[in-house]
Parts: C-alpha cells; structure tokens; sequence
C-alpha cells in the first residue's frame, strides 16, 4: 500500500484551473482499483492519495501522469507501508509480513 503525499509548487489559482482535469485522472484511478482514497490537507497546500499495488516503479509512474504533475503545480511524495491492520471495510487490502 502507498500514501501519495501532493504538495502544491504554484499558487492555488492555477492549481484551481486543473482540478476538473486531476479529478477525471482521480476517477480513472479509482475505477482501476489503484486509489481507495483521497483528498485535499488542510490547510489546502496539498492532498491525500491511499492507493493499492504492489510495485512502487508503478506507483511512480501512475502519479507521473497526473495533470497537477505535468502541468508542473505539485509534487509527489510517495511513501509504500505494510498494512497489516485495517478496519473491516478495509480488510481486502490486509498484508501480511
């Protein structure tokens, strides 16, 4: 499992004139299963993403083509965890060590 950690490089201005554009790449993501979660911090100079998989190299590439990333107005930090605890709707995506 992933956390994707965005911080935002531009004023939120122009961050705001792709957000429809990040959104659709959100839903794309969701529909293949990758994202389970996601959402803006607060105060808003980033998001949120939880994902699924098993190759960070994926992982990588995936948050390369969101249009926050091409368009140049965030960054990603990615950090890969073994869930191995989860709430019950969560126990799909339970890992074991």
């Amino acid at each position: 499992m992933f956390v994707l950690e965005l911080s935002y490089t531009a004023p939120l201005d122009r961050v705001d004139a792709l957000l429809n554009a990040h959104v659709v790449w959100l839903d794309q993501q969701y529909e293949s299963g990758v994202f389970i979660a996601s959402g803006r911090k607060n105060p808003r100079d980033g998001g949120v993403i939880l994902a699924v998989g098993d190759d960070r190299a994926a992982i990588e590439r995936l948050a390369a083509t969101d249009p926050f990333v091409v368009e140049g107005v965030c960054a990603y930090r990615i950090t890969e965890f073994i869930a191995t605890k989860t709430s019950d709707a969560l126990a799909p995506y339970r890992q074991r060590l």
